[in-house]
């Protein structure tokens, strides 16, 4: 699959999850099917908000990650905050809730379904420092050296140039600035028929690549002291030579 196609069917699925307000992303930890294929579950099995879902809007959280980056981002009163992308926002409103009134949460989403959802959940929760951008993680609508800390949950791997990305990640963020991202990752050597299935794609599976390489970009796009602070491993695809996992992911600008 070419870029441009696995960008579109991305784009589409996640349109989709948006109109429809249903989840489903992410490796299986127990083999069960869902709309992503196979062996792919509902994040929600495996990703658990808890009390924190009574922070956000209803609708808000839609179990599209793996992780929870701001329990590891470190957020600060009056931090402008970017989420990559945010869907329909709970990791946004989580962080601005975070950085209080002085600060900013602002996402960036390439789906236009997305975008709406999440401006509709900005309004009805009342929030005066969230903003939702339509765009691309390989060029962010994003001034440069303007931004505190970056957040990003399972979408990376969605991403065809990941080293662009980061790349556009160091460009915005100030000097001293950091990122916190989580993202799925594979060990192993992924099947063909996975790697280039639409569905896998579109389930954070077929664009997942080896936790080595990952953060050999993150290193060669200017960041330091790059560590991984929370690792899953699923049980999807043990056996048939290869794995996933789930990392949380932080390097800073120096």
């Amino acid at each position: 699959m070419d870029d441009i196609k696995i960008k579109q069917a991305v784009k589409e699925h996640y349109a989709e999850v948006a109109v429809k307000g249903s989840s489903c992303c992410s490796p299986s930890t127990s083999g069960a099917s869902t709309c992503c294929g196979d062996n792919v579950i509902d994040i929600n099995s495996l990703v658990d908000y808890g009390a924190l879902k009574l922070n956000v809007p209803e609708g808000a959280e839609l179990g599209l990650g793996c992780g929870i980056p701001t329990e590891h981002a470190g957020l600060k009163t009056g931090n402008t905050v970017l989420d990559l992308g945010s869907g329909a926002g709970v990791d946004v409103f989580l962080a601005a809730k975070a950085v209080g009134s002085t600060g900013r949460a602002i996402g960036v989403d390439m789906t236009p379904e997305m975008i709406f959802r999440a401006r509709q959940n900005a309004e009805k929760g009342g929030y005066a420092n969230v903003e939702f951008r339509l765009g691309e993680i390989e060029n962010l609508p994003v001034r440069d050296a303007s931004i505190d800390v970056v957040l990003s949950n399972c979408v990376i791997n969605l991403v065809p140039d990941k080293a662009r990305a980061f790349r556009e990640v160091f460009r915005v963020l100030k000097p001293g600035g950091h990122f916190t991202i989580s993202d799925t990752v594979t060990y192993g050597d992924m099947p063909d028929d996975v790697r280039s299935s639409v569905a896998e794609w579109a389930g954070c599976v077929a664009g997942a690549i080896h936790q080595d390489e990952y953060i050999e970009i993150v290193r060669k796009a200017g960041f330091g002291q790059v560590e991984v602070l929370a690792q899953t491993d699923y049980d999807y695809g043990k056996g048939d030579g290869y794995g996933l996992a789930s990392i949380t992911l932080k390097g800073i600008k120096a």
